[in-house]
């Protein structure tokens, strides 16, 4: 059945129309809804945020690296400072077009070909956000010309700040260390953005890298307006940053760089203590690199040449360092025997060999020296009295003085690489080698040699508590309110005998007469030593022991030289180690050294006179010198360009350089062979101590002009 067409009445129509409104008022209240909610949201609750975002577009926001603290020494003379400095770096993730960048970064910075192959590499190299150096240290209207052309070169950052400075420059290379950019690996771990911020380095070795919480300071902020186009309009307020602390040492900046300086052309090292408080007033390890030239990026070729360089430039020869102390410890093995008992006027024959078991055990005097008491034993430097004496009470009575006198101590000191040594003693063999004691282990250990092994450091401690006669505690930032330190448990007659005989090792005829100070009423006391370090077989022996001035430097014999003044109310005492020096050259050896620096304590005007007449027979100074090394490793030396010239970015710290590694190993291995010596009954004390021929403290060798360094030296080559 078919239904008619619906027929729609006024209700129903005004009904549909009102619905239908309805449904499109709640759609349009709805969305009114949700864009009033957002709006409520962005205007209140992400209002910082967005905030912040408009600011950026119209602030840019520039954070400033903070002043390092400076660095200075007792007095207060800047040992590490800051200089101002117009630096101008790139970020690489910014640059658009980078030929076009550096073309005109070579235009305004006048920069040479090397510059330019640098910075190929560099960039190469370097992070995205790991700024790259372009130019250090320019002048003001380079700056300048850079800054306003800033807008139309992309990831170009032009800074204004302060860089690091060290005035004496290598003199205190391994004291204060360096500071460097800080690596990708670095930012990565932090994400701090003061690490990627242009011209910010942090400390990378030494004092700077252990005391980097105290130097580095609070980062400031540089606000400036521009347009949309990034051209700038006005300067706003600039949040200041906050300098890092200023650090007082006990070094006086002084002294350091003047037994730097009179170190000469040898690899060594020396520390020296003030006797009333254990502050270190020198701590030097020569050869060393410039910090300078670290900090502002060193380049390839360098680290090259200083890592091949035989005498270690990277090392800290006086914490990393260890040697046997050779005739050194004599003293301390004189305070050890009296304290067991031994009479000290109790003489003992030498003859100048000494028979044990089936092996023969020499003196250095191979006529002997005929009886001796102890104080004539220390001073004329007889190894038979000390083989006799040890082999009687046993070496155990002697370690626990050795340790007490600052042997195998490990110091509370702000350097992250010590090594300690060894003191050793029955227990400590049997623990290593599970092999009792024997004789022999005591006669080659009562001269110094054998398993004892000490750094520099520990040798300057051990002169100075002899000096003393007190557990002085080395210190090297300085603290007023250090406590005092307390008497050793030793008989203070004891200390009086060994100080009078270490007098008489240099005033009264002994092996140092040449380290004789040349100031009225005040006397040096002292003992030299020196330290085999090359294994002799039986058959140089029978065809006589080779000297050491025909031996290569790396077979040459340490020298060393421990000391105090004025000997009888002692100050200052020091120590002097010589890697390979072997008394060939009379103003470079240990004895006329330690007569200079502890001359400098006394009477400065004298001791520098006598470097003025010594130091250029040497070549120059220390910055002459290391000049002329470096012109001639370049010319012997044919890196491609690029390389050469391109920033040593992946080169760790100087203590931690592959080359350090090499010599640790090298004096590792020498010491282990000397111990199988010692293990089949022989070891150095077959030959004795090797000490000087005469009591000069050199061997007659030509004149110091005829042995100075050429004028242009290489690595590798003994300076």
């Amino acid at each position: 059945m078919l239904r008619g067409p619906r027929v729609l009445t006024e209700s129903m129509q005004a009904f549909s129309f009102s619905r239908r409104a309805w449904l499109l008022g709640a759609g349009q209240l709805g969305v009114g809804g949700l864009l009033v909610g957002r709006m409520a949201w962005l205007s209140v609750a992400e209002n910082e945020r967005y905030n912040l975002l408009s600011e950026s577009n119209r602030v840019n926001n520039t954070m400033i690296p903070p002043r390092r603290g400076w660095i200075v020494d007792r007095h207060g003379q800047p040992i590490a400072n800051n200089r101002t400095d117009f630096r101008v770096d790139l970020i690489p993730d910014r640059i658009v077009d980078k030929d076009a960048t550096l073309a005109a970064l070579r235009k305004l910075l006048a920069l040479t070909d090397e510059d330019m192959l640098r910075i190929e590499a560099d960039l190469k190299k370097a992070a995205g956000f790991q700024p790259v150096p372009v130019a250090e240290n320019i002048d003001w209207e380079r700056f300048a010309a850079v800054y306003v052309r800033q807008p139309e070169m992309p990831g170009v950052a032009p800074t204004r700040g302060f860089a690091r400075n060290y005035p004496a420059g290598a003199a205190v290379a391994h004291l204060t260390g360096y500071v460097g950019a800080p690596t990708a690996e670095q930012y990565r771990a932090t994400r701090d953005p003061l690490l990627v911020t242009p011209g910010f380095k942090l400390g990378k070795d030494g004092l700077e890298k252990t005391l980097e919480p105290l130097l580095r300071g609070k980062a400031g902020a540089k606000r400036v307006e521009v347009t949309a186009r990034g051209k700038l309009v006005q300067e706003l307020a600039t949040r200041k940053d906050e300098p890092g602390r200023t650090v007082r040492l006990t070094i006086d900046a002084g002294l350091q760089e003047y037994a730097a300086r009179r170190l000469g052309t040898n690899s060594g090292s020396c520390v020296v203590f003030d006797c009333l408080t254990g502050e270190m007033l020198a701590m030097v390890s020569m050869p060393a690199y410039d910090p300078n030239s670290f900090s502002e990026g060193i380049s390839h070729l360098e680290w090259d040449m200083l890592s091949k360089d035989d005498h270690v430039p990277l090392m800290n020869k006086v914490t990393q360092g260890l040697y046997p102390p050779g005739s050194t410890v004599k003293p301390m093995n004189g305070l050890a025997l009296m304290a067991a008992g031994v009479n000290p006027s109790e003489r003992v024959f030498c003859s100048g060999a000494m028979r044990l078991g089936t092996s023969v055990f020499h003196c250095h005097k191979r006529g002997g020296h005929g009886p001796l008491d102890l104080k004539n034993a220390i001073m004329q430097s007889c190894d038979i009295y000390f083989y006799e004496m040890v082999r009687r009470v046993g070496y155990d009575k002697i370690a626990p003085v050795a340790r007490a006198l600052g042997l195998g101590q490990k110091f509370d000191l702000p350097f992250a690489t010590q090594r300690y040594g060894t003191v050793p003693d029955s227990a400590w063999k049997r623990r290593k080698y599970k092999t009792n004691w024997t004789a022999a282990d005591s006669v080659n250990a009562s001269i110094g040699q054998g398993y004892v092994l000490a750094n520099p450091l520990q040798l300057a401690v051990m002169a100075a508590r002899m000096a003393s006669g007190k557990a002085l505690v080395p210190t090297i930032l300085r603290d007023p309110f250090k406590p005092a330190a307390q008497p050793l448990a030793i008989d203070p007659d004891h200390f009086r005998i060994i100080r009078e005989a270490m007098n008489g090792v240099v005033n009264l005829g002994g092996t140092g007469g040449a380290a004789k100070l040349q100031i009225p009423g005040v006397g040096l006391a002292a003992k030299t030593g020196t330290a085999q370090v090359r294994r002799i077989t039986m058959a140089e022996r029978r065809s006589g022991v080779l000297k050491n001035g025909q031996l290569p430097f790396k077979l040459r014999d340490h020298a060393l030289f421990v000391c105090f003044a004025p000997y009888d109310n002692p100050r200052y005492a020091a120590a002097v180690v010589l890697e390979h020096n072997g008394h060939t050259v009379r103003n470079l050896d240990t004895p006329l050294i330690g007569r200079d620096i502890m001359t400098y304590l006394f009477d400065r005007e004298r001791a520098m006179k006598t470097l003025a007449e010594v130091e250029p027979t040497w070549g120059g100074d220390i910055r002459t010198r290391m000049a002329a090394q470096e012109a001639a490793y370049r010319a012997a030396h044919t890196t491609p360009p690029a390389q050469a010239a391109a920033t040593e970015t992946d080169a760790p710290a100087p203590t931690e350089a592959r080359a350090v590694e090499v010599e640790t190993d090298i004096q590792n291995a020498s010491q282990a062979a000397v111990e199988r010596d010692i293990a089949s009954g022989a070891g150095p004390a077959q030959t004795g101590s090797p000490e000087p021929d005469d009591d000069t403290g050199s061997r007659n060798l030509p004149p110091p002009a005829q042995m100075s360094t050429p004028a242009t030296p290489t690595a590798g080559t003994p300076r």
